[in-house]
């Protein structure tokens, strides 16, 4: 980095031998001093690029993180002195002058202390002085860029869409905005811009993109905020694996941008079998560990506990000396929280490998024999199995297994899969309305359409979507689909979700008549940025990658967001609390 201008000359943490015996300005934050004898005082100076030592031959009235302009002559320093854990440990600025540009008081805490997050947040500003917020920050700029150079580069254009907007079903709360002109009627705040990519379609742009703010009322969590950024992507004439390939493209360029290094080509996997393989939607391919359906085994056993719909196991390598009887009583206990009856586990003794455990005498020998070839164990391992309906045996695995063998987020090479043919619905609702396991706008797979047309109520549940995820580590990067494009097939799902024509007429009425003057096939995808940049800096929480995050309970301890307004504000809006505010803001 060569660009320093203004006040400095060079950045501090790109100065070293190269620059003996040139004169310098470095500005930036005094981060320690160390005072040797009466005369003789080292100051590291920090800016964003690192630290340099400065060395200043008198006493001057300065404390920590006070802003200081130095100028001096850089030099080698003495022999035996060098400091290898710095960039710049090589050299220091002598016959420096010092110039005070701001002065500090005492800070709640330093950006060398690991303190607790409510005080960082709060005092926000000087938690992002730290190294490993920088540091990400900057991870998340060079991902911002390299997703823009790699869309340009594939023909996408970018267009920015409006942020007030009508409220529209997206599978979470809206945030909404009262209207001042329109007193009693109310603008949403966007969940996606899904409606108006797919009108940019129809208007012929071809290829959009948007690096496009987002906001959804929803409970938050360590890869959920109320408000996000996402990678949003529409193209025409194209069909799911063009998607997947142009979005491969940029997450792969994004990849290589922040860390040198190129991203593994993503395996392909049907939503059916990453539930057959993983127990999740969101498989985590870094480990094995993968379930095994046992049903056949158990067919005509007499052990009451197998006698299910579904039964399925994995292997935990080593687990029968790693993991004792009090772990064993916490995951049954986890599994019962997330819906099994409970957990059927052996331990794989040594020898003769023979199966030990309080239900391995309701077990035949060829029960037994069988179990451990299909879970290909040997001695010392761990089986963990459950019996119920499969919906279940999934869900309880998929988690167990994670629980277990889940590495850290940043543990070994990224590992992408592309998920695909999910259901087109997820569930039914108390009515028996189908609910959209997507947005109601996911083309229904071609092969599926009968039960479609022609069924209702459980026969829905088997209608496939041509819908796509990308999931990295465990975590779901975004999702995608093939929209529909047809008036009709969109009334179509409009009706089998409960929405009647009057209803989708006042909705989407705009969307649904876009249609009906030359709406191209089209499809996209969306993936969080937040989630993206979380990923590639090791980080578990999206919060350590966003500037001025809100806590876990919504609330910006910055700036004290969410608050009451004025009761003016709220007379001219034609608004009235119906709890009473509290506080004058």
């Amino acid at each position: 980095m060569s660009g320093a201008q203004g006040l400095r000359t060079r950045y501090c943490g790109e100065i070293g031998l190269a620059d003996e015996g040139r004169q310098v300005s470095v500005c930036g934050w005094l981060d320690r001093r160390r005072e040797h004898g009466e005369h003789l005082v080292f100051l590291d100076l920090r800016d964003h690029t690192g630290v340099l030592q400065c060395v200043v031959d008198r006493r001057l009235a300065l404390k920590g993180e006070f802003v200081l302009q130095i100028r001096g002559t850089v030099q080698g320093r003495p022999e035996g002195t060098a400091n290898p854990a710095l960039a710049t440990g090589e050299v220091e600025l002598i016959d420096c002058a010092v110039e005070i540009l701001s002065r500090a008081e005492p800070l709640p805490f330093s950006p060398h202390e690991d303190v607790d997050e409510s005080l960082r947040l709060r005092h926000r500003y000087i938690d992002l002085r730290r190294p490993r917020m920088q540091g990400n920050l900057r991870i998340r700029a060079k991902v911002n860029a390299a997703i823009r150079e790699s869309m340009d580069a594939q023909g996408f254009v970018e267009i920015e869409t409006p942020m007030l907007i009508a409220s529209t079903p997206e599978g979470a709360r809206d945030f909404v905005v009262p209207s001042r002109l329109q007193p009693g009627s109310f603008y949403a705040l966007p969940q996606s811009p899904q409606l108006f990519k797919q009108l940019c379609m129809v208007g012929g742009l071809d290829r959009y993109y948007q690096i496009a703010r987002c906001l959804r009322d929803e409970d938050l969590r360590a890869d959920r905020q109320f408000e996000f950024m996402q990678l949003d992507a529409e193209a025409s004439f194209v069909g799911a694996e063009d998607v997947m390939g142009f979005i491969t493209t940029a997450v792969g360029h994004a990849v290589l941008s922040a860390t040198g290094e190129e991203m593994p080509k993503p395996e392909v996997m049907t939503w059916q079998e990453a539930q057959d393989r993983f127990g999740s939607d969101k498989p985590d391919v870094r480990f094995g560990m993968e379930l095994v359906d046992l049903t056949g085994v158990f067919a005509e056993t007499e052990a009451r506990v197998f006698q299910a719909a579904c039964v399925k196991g994995f292997c935990v390598p080593g687990g029968a000396t790693e993991i004792g009887r009090n772990r064993i009583d916490e995951l049954t206990a986890m599994c019962k929280k997330w819906g099994a009856r409970g957990l059927a586990w052996f331990r794989v003794r040594g020898g003769d490998s023979a199966l030990d455990g309080a239900l391995s005498r309701f077990l035949s020998p060829a029960e037994s024999a069988t179990l451990l070839e299909l879970l290909e164990a040997d001695s010392g391992d761990l089986l963990m199995l459950i019996a119920s309906s499969e919906r279940i045996v999934n869900r309880v695995l998929g988690s167990l297994r994670l629980e277990l063998g889940r590495p850290p987020l940043d543990e070994g090479a990224l590992s992408p899969v592309w998920v695909t043919d999910f259901p087109l619905f997820e569930a039914l609702d108390a009515d028996g309305n189908p609910i959209p396991a997507h947005h109601p706008f996911t083309m229904p797979h071609p092969d599926d359409m009968d039960y479609l047309v022609r069924g209702g109520g459980e026969s829905l549940l088997k209608v496939r979507s041509m819908a796509y995820d990308l999931v990295v580590n465990g975590w779901e990067l975004g999702s995608g689909s093939v929209r529909i494009h047809d008036a009709d097939m969109q009334q179509r799902v409009f009706s089998a979700l409960g929405i009647s024509p009057e209803q989708a007429e006042r909705r989407f009425g705009f969307l649904l008549d876009a249609f009906r003057y030359g709406a191209p096939p089209h499809a996209g995808f969306a993936f969080g940025i937040d989630r993206l940049a979380a990923l590639l800096a090791g980080e578990e929480n999206i919060r350590e990658v966003i500037a001025f995050p809100k806590t876990q309970s919504g609330s910006d301890l910055l700036t004290g967001a969410p608050g009451p307004i004025l009761p003016a504000h709220l007379a001219e809006l034609g608004l009235r609390p119906a709890i009473p505010a509290t506080g004058d803001r």
